[in-house]
């Protein structure tokens, strides 16, 4: 009975933790502030998505995932000069749930301008957030658009 328990258990941790694979957190989007493209490129392959696009002159990077319940993510990472900057464009509602929850404890102030809802983040950025209607329109879908500046004093490691 025990060992019933315990690999049921085991089964529940491992599918709830694969479920969250893809989905990008606080420490996620600190981790790709902080490192190189290179590591960012290795950090983001593990969490499965796939190198779609890099621009060789400017050296930015498109990624993709697609979900299994047929939502997608992609995360650009532009680096100019002296700020770093990482877009998610998503239609998948945990993506912004996470974001939102997990910038959480760490904001300095937050406002809505328009229809874009800013974050000021401790040891980050600035994020904003624009939630569109999905073409074709569905009540149930909406269009993420996620964009971190981070803040001059972050640089990348080698």
């Amino acid at each position: 009975m025990k060992t019933l328990i315990l690999f049921m258990s085991f089964f529940c941790v491992s599918f709830i933790s694969y479920a969250q694979k893809q989905i990008i957190s606080y420490e996620d989007l600190k981790y790709l502030l902080e490192n190189n493209q290179g590591k960012a490129d290795t950090f983001l392959t593990a969490k499965g998505y796939k190198l779609v696009k890099v621009n060789k002159r400017t050296k930015n990077r498109t990624y993709l995932a697609c979900m299994a319940d047929g939502t997608k993510s992609a995360i650009s990472l532009r680096a100019d000069g002296k700020r770093n900057y990482v877009e998610i464009d998503t239609d998948d509602i945990s993506q912004f749930n996470m974001i939102h929850n997990s910038v959480e404890q760490f904001l300095i102030t937050n406002g809505n301008f328009a229809d874009v809802q800013t974050y000021e983040v401790k040891d980050l950025g600035t994020i904003y957030i624009s939630i569109n209607d999905t073409v074709p329109y569905s009540p149930i879908r909406k269009d993420y658009d996620i964009h971190l500046v981070a803040n001059r004093s972050i640089t990348s490691l080698n």
